[in-house]
């Protein structure tokens, strides 16, 4: 059995290979021998029907936005399957600038556990944030940066959550703008902030404030 195994994991080692070459020329599969044992293992059944509800799950990228070029507007994720005293959790991420857009791919997921047979629970999130290149407080803040950095400033859109989509969510139409230091590695082990970039932060927050208290 272990031989068949060890052909079988290699076979399919090298479809990865071939399929992953060019973005992932690192990727390896290593199979070996476990001191790990167990007497519990899933049935036949019910491991193909957790490999076909796995397989019919949307993953990835879903629509990107209409306004913004090559800004990926909504996705969804698997994020992690865990077994704990017989039960098996699978969690998945979605993500949307645009409320019912995140609200559409949800249930599109929910929809797929739900035919698979499985209790799902949805859980709160970020509420969508959709740019606005018109915004009066991104207006202002370019032009405080130019002011003070004597440079124009690269203004982005990003995919993912943060605390303006909460804010904007108690409070519609409210005109909001993100800026802050530079971070790497954000939610991970590896998360670093680069010193430098948090006195220039100050610098314009400060000068934006100064511009609002002018301006009103």
């Amino acid at each position: 059995v272990y031989d068949k195994i060890t052909k079988e994991v290699g076979e399919f080692k090298n479809i990865l290979l071939n399929e992953y070459k060019t973005s992932d020329e690192g990727l390896n599969v290593i199979f070996q021998k476990s001191e790990f044992k167990t007497d519990m293992v899933f049935t036949r059944a019910f491991s193909e029907k957790i490999i076909n509800t796995l397989m019919a799950l949307p993953h990835g990228v879903i629509s990107m936005s209409q306004d913004i070029p090559d800004l990926v507007e909504t996705s969804t994720n698997l994020a992690t399957v865990s077994s704990e005293n017989g039960i098996l959790r699978i969690g998945t991420s979605q993500r949307s600038s645009i409320n019912s857009a995140n609200r559409y791919i949800a249930n599109c997921v929910a929809a797929v556990f739900k035919l698979s047979g499985a209790d799902v629970k949805a859980s709160d999130g970020y509420p969508g944030w959709k740019p606005n290149l018109n915004s009066e407080i991104l207006k202002l803040s370019e032009t405080v940066y130019k002011e003070i950095f004597n440079t124009a400033p690269e203004i982005k859109a990003i995919h993912a959550g943060l605390e303006c989509g909460i804010l904007g969510d108690k409070k519609p139409g409210l005109d909001m703008v993100s800026f802050g230091p530079t971070i790497e590695g954000a939610h991970s082990p590896d998360e670093r902030v680069e010193i430098e970039t948090v006195e220039k932060f100050y610098v314009l927050l400060k000068g934006i404030l100064r511009k609002v208290t002018e301006v009103n």
